[in-house]
């Protein structure tokens, strides 16, 4: 590993390079990567998912956060990369950092094109005061990398109206109406899941995520694409052709927007990467702004919202079979995480309409389960055994939507006090998904329903309680989210309208003992309005039985055992006529009401 970070040193010595910064991104600011975007974990070793390098010519170190403390101390070791512990005191920030690191009339090196405009000006104005250049048009670890893998460039398909319901054209113009509203003439869209749904397309150019990578710059009269065009069939060519769509080079984005001049230019500085702003001639005027794809996409339609049921339904018989197979089997043949997470998979392959996972399955037995983002491993997966508790993070991508259910079980005898947190983890999911609201409310005005019964027992959760979710797109998407305190960067904080997915996944999380978390997927829609005003409410569209084995009924209020009832009863209802008569009978049991 220190071959690499020496070849990359002697690529900055010839650049002139003092301080060089590797992020985990690609072109588009995507929350996962492909292959060919994989540098930092080339050059550092840690495979992570999250986490950005700073290689200067004595010293590297890797910014990652809690989720990644032990994985990253294992992968470093003897790499030459120390590890850096974000929010950890006494570890100064990356701009804290490079502010102290790069020399007087030094110069700062990234490549612009996997770093959002935002953070290129924060770099810019950390190092200002050393009068410092900004070096960013070199890509010096792919000048390294042998072998690196190939730019994905996978086949693009169309998504059939029965699924988007509504054609590209009018998604088109209603965002042309949004453009004029704003003062722009040119829209430059790099976010992937806002170009394929504008245009009902998918791809498979990132896994768990049916994108394709490309550009679209949008003017009042034209629409160019900017794709590979390997990824483009004859069907789909000509498809887009009759959008109106130019198709352009991958990389002619840059060329495109060079030659613009005297144009109102929109775009969204925190998804644009910098290389790409820094092509505008100095007579364009950027308009800066959130994409309003993001929230267009996020409000589903009719046709999005029962196709969403349909996929649910099957994404819960396919649970709902998992749980009854690890609760019979358990004990009698070996389980590991991995094998386990193999299991559920081949249950959800056996769906009409499944494509692929919607993220990496987080499968974790006992203490693996209190890091709320683990990862099996061949060297570190545990083997199931007939006590303690389980817990199972999962989804799918349907031509149906996008899935994301969490399910805790009980593998044989538990404590009390698991008992007791897997009750607690249960009521606050059902209570924030029952809840009723006035329109205008954000998920930080109702995330309190969710931890009042943490809070008064002076528990917490250190994650989000709810973020949205995509149709047949990202298993995160904005704007909408549930948290207890504001976290400007997320951009999750908007008010709740009615056709947006949301999680509903509260958790409790002891270390070296046990990790509980349930969540089911929760569709906002409208409810009684009256002098008062519109009041909104949410519908569960997750069906898969909670683990009665778990539950500690007198901890309970006898509201929520309604509730945890009455949820049952609807997992029997939609669940039960796709089973085997054996594990329809087992069902039945599994939802008695208590």
């Amino acid at each position: 590993m220190n071959e690499h970070l020496n070849r990359l040193r002697e690529k900055m010595r010839e650049a002139g390079v003092d301080v060089y910064v590797v992020p985990t991104a690609d072109f588009h600011e995507s929350e996962y990567v492909g292959e060919y975007f994989a540098c930092r974990k080339y050059i550092t070793g840690f495979t992570g998912s999250a986490g950005t390098a700073v290689v200067t010519m004595d010293e590297a170190g890797l910014w990652t956060d809690g989720r990644y403390f032990v994985q990253a101390a294992g992968e470093l070791e003897g790499s030459g990369v120390t590890l850096r512990k974000m929010g950890v005191e006494g570890v100064p920030t990356i701009l804290e950092y490079l502010k102290e690191t790069v020399p007087e009339g030094g110069t700062l090196g990234f490549d612009g094109r996997v770093v959002n405009e935002l953070w290129g000006e924060e770099m810019e104005a950390a190092v200002a005061g050393k009068k410092a250049a900004v070096a960013c048009g070199a890509d010096l670890v792919g000048e390294i990398w042998e072998n690196r893998p190939q730019l994905s460039r996978e086949s693009v398909w169309i998504l059939e109206e029965k699924y988007c319901g509504k054609p590209a054209a009018e998604k088109v113009k209603e965002l042309r109406l949004a453009m004029r509203q704003a003062g722009a003439d040119v829209h430059v869209l790099t976010a992937l899941d806002d170009i394929v749904w504008l245009l009902n397309i998918r791809g498979n150019d990132v896994p768990c995520n049916p994108v394709a990578l490309s550009y679209l710059a949008v003017t009042e009269t034209e629409l160019f694409l900017f794709i590979q065009e390997e990824a483009l069939n004859g069907e789909v060519r000509s498809y887009l052709e009759g959008l109106g769509v130019t198709v352009m080079p991958y990389g002619g984005i840059y060329d495109y927007v060079k030659e613009l001049k005297n144009r109102a230019v929109m775009l969204e500085k925190g998804r644009v990467n910098y290389a790409l702003c820094h092509s505008l001639d100095d007579s364009c005027r950027i308009v800066d702004r959130m994409n309003p794809t993001a929230l267009m996409k996020a409000v589903k339609n009719e046709t999005e919202m029962e196709n969403i049921r349909r996929a649910h339904i099957k994404d819960g018989v396919a649970v709902t079979k998992y749980i009854y197979w690890l609760k019979t089997n358990i004990g009698k043949i070996p389980m590991d995480e991995m094998s386990v997470a193999e299991k559920l998979e081949s249950l959800r392959k056996e769906q009409e309409g499944y494509l692929e996972p919607s993220f990496s399955t987080i499968s974790a037995y006992g203490p693996n389960a209190a890091m709320c983002h683990y990862s099996a491993t061949e060297e570190s997966k545990a083997v199931l055994e007939p006590r303690g508790l389980y817990l199972v993070d999962s989804g799918g991508q349907y031509y149906e939507g996008t899935t994301d259910i969490t399910r805790t079980i009980a593998l044989g005898e538990l404590t009390d006090e698991e008992r007791e947190h897997f009750t607690l983890v249960a009521m606050s999911m059902l209570r924030l998904g029952n809840v009723k609201f006035l329109y205008g409310c954000r998920g930080l005005n109702l995330d309190y329903v969710a931890r009042e019964v943490f809070w008064q027992r002076g528990l917490n959760f250190d994650h989000g309680t709810g973020h949205g979710v995509g149709y047949l797109l990202n298993v995160h998407e904005r704007p909408n989210g549930i948290r207890w305190k504001m976290v400007p960067e997320r951009q999750d904080s908007g008010v709740l309208e009615e056709g947006m997915l949301t999680s509903d996944e509260p958790g409790i999380y002891i270390e070296g003992s046990h990790g509980i978390r349930t969540e089911n997927l929760i569709l906002c829609r409208k409810a009684e309005k009256n002098g008062y005003g519109q009041f909104m409410r949410f519908e569960f569209v997750t069906f898969a039985p909670i683990d009665l084995d778990a539950i500690d009924k007198s901890l309970m209020r006898p509201e929520d055992v309604e509730l945890l009832n009455a949820y049952h009863s609807q997992v029997y209802e939609k669940i039960a006529p796709y089973l085997t008569e054996e594990e329809a009978a087992w069902l039945k049991e599994y939802t008695r009401a208590i």
